[in-house]
C-alpha cells in the first residue's frame, strides 16, 4: 500500500503539504496542490478516511433527514446533496424520518448523538422545538431546507408565490374555470405546503375577481395515479367543466393530463393543465411548470453546511430564498373563444 510519505518524496513536499492538500483544510498553492494530486494519482494513493477523521477530528460525513425516500421530490434533493458532498470527499448517512414519535425519539436521542457526523441536513421535515433543541445540543452545523425554523439555518422557496404564478399563467391565458387539485389534509404535513399552494391559488383567483369554488377542488396524494384520479372525478362532474387544472405539483399534473385524454379531450386545446416542481418527466409530457430546481436545492443545502465545516462561515438562521421559475410547455394555451 502506498504510504503518505512516498506521495511527498514523490511530489516534493512535506508530508503535512500532502495532508492540507488532499484534505481541503489548510492553504496550499494552487500549483502545488495540483502536484501532490498528480502524485497521488500516479503512485494510486488513497487517503485513508480514518486516518483523516482521527487527525481532524472530522468524519467527513452529513446525516440527512428525510420524511420520503420513494418519493421524486425527495429523492431528486438527496441526489443534489450526495453529489455535491461527493465531489468534496464527503458521506452521507440517511435517517427516515417519519411521523412516528418512537422512531424520531431513536434518531435524535440516540443515533445522532453518537457523533458519526459532522453536521445535518433535514430536507422539507418540521422539526419541534425540543427536536431543535437536541439538534443544538449536538453543536454541529445544521441546514433546513424548508421552514421556517428561525433557530436553524433554512433554505425555502415561497409555496404562495409558486401557486400564485402557476395559477397566474392560468389567468393570463383567459382562463376562469380553473379546478384545483391538491391534497387532503392527511399528506398535509411538515410546512403545510399543499395548504400555503392551495393559498396562492386562491389568492390568485381573488386577485382577479374570481370567487372559489368548492367543486373545483379535487384532493389527491401528490403521486401520479393520485392526479389521474382526481382529474377523472373534475372532469366527469355533471355540468359545465373545467377549462383549466393547476394542480399541485407536476407528479399529479401528469396523472391530470393522462386522465384527460383518456376522456378524449385535447390537452392543451381542450383543457390547460399546470404543475409544480420541475419533474423530470415534465418535458417528455410537454407539461407547463413552476420549476423549483429540486436537485439545486440539494446542492445548495450541501454547499452552505460545507462553508460552515471548512471555512467557519457562521450561519445566520435567517431563511435564503430558493429560486423557482415559470416553464411554459405545451399543455397550457389560451382559451379558445
Amino acid at each position: 500500500m502506498v504510504s503518505i510519505d512516498e506521495v511527498a518524496r514523490h511530489a516534493g513536499v512535506s508530508t503535512a503539504t500532502v495532508s492540507r492538500a488532499l484534505s481541503g483544510r489548510g492553504h496550499v498553492s494552487d500549483a502545488t496542490k495540483a502536484r501532490v494530486e498528480a502524485a497521488a494519482k500516479t503512485l494510486g494513493y488513497v487517503v485513508s478516511a480514518s486516518a483523516s477523521s482521527l487527525a481532524s477530528g472530522r468524519t467527513r460525513n452529513i446525516g440527512v433527514l428525510v420524511p420520503f425516500l420513494d418519493r421524486w421530490f425527495f429523492s431528486t434533493v438527496l441526489s443534489g446533496i450526495a453529489s455535491a458532498l461527493m465531489r468534496r470527499g464527503y458521506d452521507i448517512t440517511l435517517y427516515s424520518l417519519t411521523a412516528d414519535r418512537a422512531e424520531r425519539r431513536d434518531v435524535f436521542d440516540t443515533f445522532l448523538r453518537r457523533q458519526r457526523v459532522d453536521g445535518v441536513i433535514a430536507i422539507s421535515i418540521e422539526i419541534g422545538e425540543e427536536e431543535t433543541e437536541q439538534l443544538m445540543a449536538l453543536d454541529l452545523p445544521v441546514i433546513a431546507i424548508g421552514g421556517p425554523n428561525p433557530r436553524l439555518t433554512t433554505l425555502t422557496v415561497d409555496d404562495v408565490a409558486v401557486a400564485r404564478l402557476a395559477t397566474e399563467h392560468l389567468l393570463a391565458l383567459g382562463h376562469r374555470e380553473i379546478a384545483h387539485i391538491g391534497a387532503s389534509p392527511e399528506f398535509d404535513i411538515d410546512f403545510h405546503i399543499p395548504t400555503h399552494r392551495r393559498q396562492g391559488f386562491e389568492q390568485a383567483l381573488a386577485d382577479a375577481g374570481i370567487p372559489v369554488k368548492p367543486s373545483l377542488f379535487e384532493p389527491a396524494d401528490f403521486t401520479i395515479e393520485g392526479g389521474f384520479r382526481a382529474a377523472k372525478q373534475l372532469l366527469g362532474k355533471p355540468g359545465g367543466r373545467p377549462t383549466a387544472i393547476f394542480a399541485a405539483s407536476d407528479e399529479m399534473a401528469i396523472g391530470a393530463l393522462l386522465a384527460a385524454r383518456e376522456l378524449g379531450y385535447r390537452v392543451p386545446e381542450d383543457i390547460s393543465v399546470v404543475g409544480i416542481d420541475g419533474h423530470e418527466l415534465g418535458e417528455f409530457f410537454r407539461l407547463t411548470t413552476v420549476d423549483q430546481f429540486p436537485r439545486g436545492q440539494g446542492e445548495r443545502a450541501a454547499d452552505a453546511i460545507l462553508a460552515e465545516l471548512e471555512k467557519g462561515v457562521a450561519p445566520t438562521h435567517q431563511p435564503g430564498e430558493l429560486p423557482y421559475e415559470l416553464i411554459v410547455r405545451g399543455s397550457t394555451a389560451r382559451l379558445a373563444d
